[in-house]
């Protein structure tokens, strides 16, 4: 969410937007640390992306008061060292549990890649849901801000569907006695009840509200494009759900 922010200007659509979003960004990722604090996992070995994602849950916080005050300058500074933070701690955290697969060389960086794209995701489809009731405050406010964030979406939409594909083409070729045949059975056949769900609610109908979000939005029906993202988030929930399943039940990082 902090990341998307960047893509947009509290000069155009005022200060209140960007207090609601890092203030939820903030909650969302002291959430995250109260469950890492309760539930350590034993794959980590480090604290590091535990500091990191408080340094950037901390950062959020002073950014909201200083996008308060107006000061858009530092806060811009502010806001793009929160988001680094925050994506320090998703790479920092993904690269601790590359060892649930039996990879080496550069294909340990899958888990890496897959977390960041499932970020963008989630965090671009949250944010264009929440600022479309921003035309219910300020009717008269210019489209363009939900036409950027809706392509931000939708390109994050296509680097998830490039992760997948990307482990599904390397994986059988990176690990010893893995076959191409051997995966797809697994997946698409043992593992159909997560795998078909994983693809159907995380990419398929993703992107279709998208490319739906994008026509309503084009022609300024912004009730109609906030419904629709209230429907993307919900199914990347369901997407991200079956995928992190897939990933400790069969290893695999779809």
């Amino acid at each position: 969410m902090l990341s998307t922010l960047l893509w947009i200007s509290p000069r155009s659509i005022g200060n209140s937007f960007f207090e609601f979003a890092s203030k939820t960004a903030a909650i969302l990722m002291g959430v995250a640390l109260g469950f890492d604090y309760l539930f350590p996992p034993t794959a980590r070995d480090s604290a590091l992306p535990f500091v990191l994602l408080a340094g950037s849950a901390v950062l959020a916080g002073v950014y909201n008061r200083t996008v308060h005050i107006g000061k858009h300058g530092p806060a811009l500074v502010l806001l793009g060292a929160a988001a680094a933070m925050g994506l320090g701690a998703v790479a920092a955290d993904s690269l601790a549990f590359t060892q649930l697969m039996d990879l080496g060389g550069w294909e340990r960086q899958l888990l890496l890649l897959h977390h960041l794209a499932a970020t963008a995701l989630l965090g671009s489809g949250m944010l264009a849901m929440v600022f479309g009731h921003w035309y219910l405050v300020v009717p008269k406010l210019s489209i363009e801000p939900l036409k950027r964030l809706t392509g931000v979406y939708l390109a994050a939409v296509a680097f998830r569907a490039l992760t997948i594909g990307v482990s599904l083409s390397v994986l059988p070729a990176a690990v010893e006695g893995v076959t191409w045949a051997g995966v797809a059975t697994e997946l698409m056949r043992d593992q159909g009840l997560f795998f078909w769900p994983r693809v159907i609610f995380g990419v398929a109908i993703p992107v279709i509200l998208g490319l739906m979000t994008w026509s309503t939005v084009r022609i300024r029906h912004t009730q109609a494009a906030t419904g629709l993202l209230y429907l993307v988030v919900v199914t990347l929930l369901f997407g991200e759900f079956f995928a992190k399943f897939l990933l400790f039940s069969v290893l695999v990082p779809v």
